[in-house]
């Protein structure tokens, strides 16, 4: 069984609970089921369970490279030579990235709300990058945005591999057969 849960912001990728913070089994009732990989508490979008667990395996270690598809709302707006910088690879002291696919992108049309809201500075715009990476360390794509002067904003994954967010509204899911 495969799960596409469209993690809301505020959500802690475990079934536990949690102290200050909603979890996934407060939105799944399946048992059974584990995520493939995770998603961090600020982060929206795109996760992945399922009960197999080798394709758990496949779909969350790096060494399967399953690209992970993000839209980044970052503070400023990059230039074409800002975004070389994050395709080409940033050393981020503990590690240096892999190439990535990075693109200025319109805000995407079936975003939702967020709530709450994101903060905003009156003298600086923000834009929106999709990336696709094919590694996934903790906090990866906040720390390559920083290091070239433009922090996020906002995080969604909108794909794993060829498993998509699609239409699923925040905080619903679906079953897909294999």
């Amino acid at each position: 069984m495969i799960i596409l849960f469209n993690k809301p912001f505020n959500v802690v990728c475990q079934f536990s609970a949690h102290e200050k913070h909603p979890t996934l089994k407060d939105f799944i009732d399946i048992p059974n089921v584990y995520a493939a990989g995770r998603l961090d508490t600020d982060s929206e979008g795109l996760l992945i369970l399922t009960d197999d667990g080798a394709l758990q395996h496949q779909l969350s270690h790096p060494k399967y490279k399953e690209i992970k598809t993000y839209w980044v709302q970052v503070e400023g707006i990059p230039t074409f030579e800002d975004l070389q910088v994050l395709s080409n690879g940033v050393d981020l002291g503990d590690f240096v990235t892999k190439r990535a696919e990075i693109r200025l992108i319109d805000e995407p049309a079936n975003l939702w709300v967020r709530n709450p809201p994101i903060r905003e500075r009156q003298a600086i715009p923000t834009s929106w990058l999709e990336i696709k990476i094919r590694e996934g360390k903790n906090r990866q794509v906040r720390r390559m945005t920083a290091k070239i002067g433009f922090p996020t904003l906002r995080l969604i994954r909108c794909a794993i591999g060829r498993y998509a967010i699609d239409d699923l509204k925040i905080g619903q899911f679906k079953v897909l057969s294999q």
